[in-house]
């Protein structure tokens, strides 16, 4: 079956690719998510330390500047000596802050007292200590103590009375932003692995529905049943897919379905006239033993079942071609259409045809499949009431209801039974007192199938003072 295949088809183009565009998507979304993760860890990381470490050497540089600028304020404003910076001098005037070393020098360099560690007197600081301008000053960066590493400016008491150095040390403050820059780059490892783990772990849970929408595409593939349920919860994309998917698998299998009863029943309604043309046929062997007016009866029993043969094809392809989507939708006029089929059967039948409208009745639709379902209730009208002198009418109504527009055909024939009205609009169904006159019990089977088609239903009544009203509404096509 086309459905059948259609439905393989689209099951291997899901399934084709589980083993590598499932994984590969699992795998994308984690790598992805880690990605992501690491460049804003690692630029916020970076910016954090290096803002850190900028704000804390502004701010051991500027108290060290504080204290050397105070130094210099005082020297210029009084005269002073080496023993009013001696750390054994009682009221000693420099305030020494956190890890800041004084050592004082004499009017020579020579070390007067010396700092905690001592530090060393270059021939800078040796003509500082002898220079006669108060508050004159050199610096050094980088000074190497020991293990540890100074910022060291030397200061003039003036008068040649000698200098203070003074050293801050920045070794310190190196070390401990080496600790948290040490620290930081272990935060952001264990950030990235843990957003690595997570991205893994999101996408597992997201394509967990994937998984279940391809394990489903693979029984359909494995099994061509298509009749089956897809398990997909949750109202997002992959939500929207799973239920799109079911619906088109319930879609497929009644498609399936309908074009098996559709065979099924094709098969079983062609046996019979094709049973007779062979019993005919096998006579036409032994036409010449006939008399004449056998002869005449038999070719005529050919001519009518080899009509009846092509009627009923013809109303299978019809019957087919009513459930394809491939006409195009437009805005088309049921009045119009039944005036059409109006003049048509005019000329076929001979019968005077008459049409009333009301309303609105353009709708959303297919031109072609509604003019079949009209052309085929005025020819069943025309068949059942085949020599009766009324009028065959076609009322168009819109709306009946909102957006909804009724066609039906009245006749004057026989009627139809009562337990006959709610079967003859299936396939091949032909009431008792029918049997007897033309056709496959197609026709009205067709209009069912446009009404439903075009979100309306099909409907039979026995009218008032004989014969009957049938017809169908319709609703339009999205």
């Amino acid at each position: 079956m086309g459905a059948g295949r259609a439905g393989r088809r689209f099951a291997r183009l899901l399934t084709g690719r589980r083993r590598t565009g499932l994984v590969s998507l699992r795998s994308t979304f984690a790598v992805s998510f880690a990605a992501v993760t690491a460049v804003v860890t690692v630029l916020v990381g970076l910016l954090s330390y290096t803002a850190a470490a900028r704000l804390v050497r502004v701010d051991q540089e500027s108290v060290f500047d504080e204290v050397v600028q105070d130094l210099r304020g005082e020297v210029r404003q009084r005269s002073m000596s080496p023993q009013d910076f001696s750390s054994s001098a009682p009221g000693h005037d420099l305030v020494r802050p956190a890890r800041t070393d004084v050592q004082v020098l004499g009017p020579d360099g020579a070390v007067v007292d010396p700092g905690r560690p001592g530090l060393p007197v270059t021939a800078g600081d040796r003509r500082i200590a002898g220079d006669g301008t108060a508050g004159t000053m050199v610096q050094y960066r980088d000074v190497g103590v020991g293990s540890d590493v100074y910022r060291v400016a030397t200061v003039a008491l003036g008068g040649g009375r000698g200098a203070v150095q003074i050293a801050q040390e920045f070794s310190d403050t190196e070390d401990l932003l080496r600790a948290l820059q040490q620290r930081t780059l272990l935060l952001m490892a264990a950030v990235v692995t843990l957003a690595g783990l997570f991205g893994w772990w999101l996408a597992r849970r997201i394509t967990r529905r994937l998984v279940v929408l391809t394990d489903a595409a693979e029984d359909v593939a494995r099994t061509r049943r298509l009749g089956i349920q897809v398990p997909v919860t949750g109202y997002d994309e992959v939500g929207r897919l799973g239920r799109a998917f079911d619906r088109m698998l319930g879609r497929l299998a009644q498609s399936e379905e309908d074009q098996r009863r559709l065979v099924q029943d094709a098969g079983h309604e062609l046996r019979t006239p094709l049973t007779s043309l062979r019993t005919n046929i096998s006579l036409l062997r032994r036409i010449d033993e006939l008399p004449p007016g056998t002869r005449e009866e038999l070719v005529a029993d050919l001519g009518q079942e080899a009509r009846e043969l092509t009627d009923l094809v013809n109303e299978l392809v019809d019957l087919a071609a009513g459930q394809s989507d491939a006409e195009p939708v437009r805005r088309v006029d049921l009045a119009e259409i039944a005036e059409d089929v109006a003049v048509v059967a005019r000329r076929r039948t001979g019968r005077r045809i008459l049409v009333r409208a009301s309303g609105d009745t353009a709708v959303q639709g297919r031109a072609g499949m509604l003019q079949r379902a009209v052309t085929n209730l005025v020819e069943n009208a025309a068949k059942f009431d085949r020599d009766g002198s009324a009028a065959i009418e076609i009322n168009v109504a819109g709306p009946a209801r909102p957006g909804v527009v009724r066609v039906e055909v009245l006749d004057r024939g026989p009627g139809i039974a009562e337990d006959d009205l709610i079967r003859v609009f299936d396939r091949f169904y032909r009431a008792a007192d029918a049997r007897s006159l033309p056709g496959s019990g197609l026709g009205l089977s067709i209009v069912r199938e446009v009404a439903l088609a075009h979100s309306g239903a099909p409907f039979a009544v026995r009218r008032e003072g004989g014969g009957t009203a049938i017809g169908f509404t319709v609703g339009g096509v999205g």
